[in-house]
């Protein structure tokens, strides 16, 4: 999330929110894999066994609760950072509207699936 703070005019404004993302680390690729007796795979081998796992692992996380997941974690984290800025005496804003209680910033637009 960015932010930035008008200090002269006690306020914060929500500059952007990121959208959720799915990262699968590490991501590598095989160029060079000495093949012998005991070891009959290839680069090209391990590579696609890796692209079958990594498709399989997002089918799983898609079908998962991760997503909701980080929604809520969002939402705590803006609550948060709502009661912060009110508690100060500071106003909130995001794409130019005030923020003005839980409910409003609950339903942000980027928040809204």
């Amino acid at each position: 999330m960015t932010y930035e703070v008008d200090e002269l005019a006690k306020t914060r404004r929500i500059m952007s929110i990121p959208k959720e993302e799915i990262k699968i680390s590490p991501d590598f690729e095989y160029y060079d894999i000495q093949a012998g007796f005991l070891n009959q795979f290839e680069a090209k081998d391990y590579n696609d066994v890796k692209k079958i796992v990594n498709t399989s692992l997002v089918k799983k996380i898609e079908a998962s609760d991760l997503k909701s997941n980080a929604q809520n974690r969002l939402i705590s984290e803006l609550s948060e950072f709502y009661i912060l800025t009110n508690t100060k005496g500071w106003t909130l804003e995001y794409n130019q509207n005030l923020v003005s209680n839980f409910d409003k910033l609950k339903n942000l637009p980027s928040l809204k699936k």
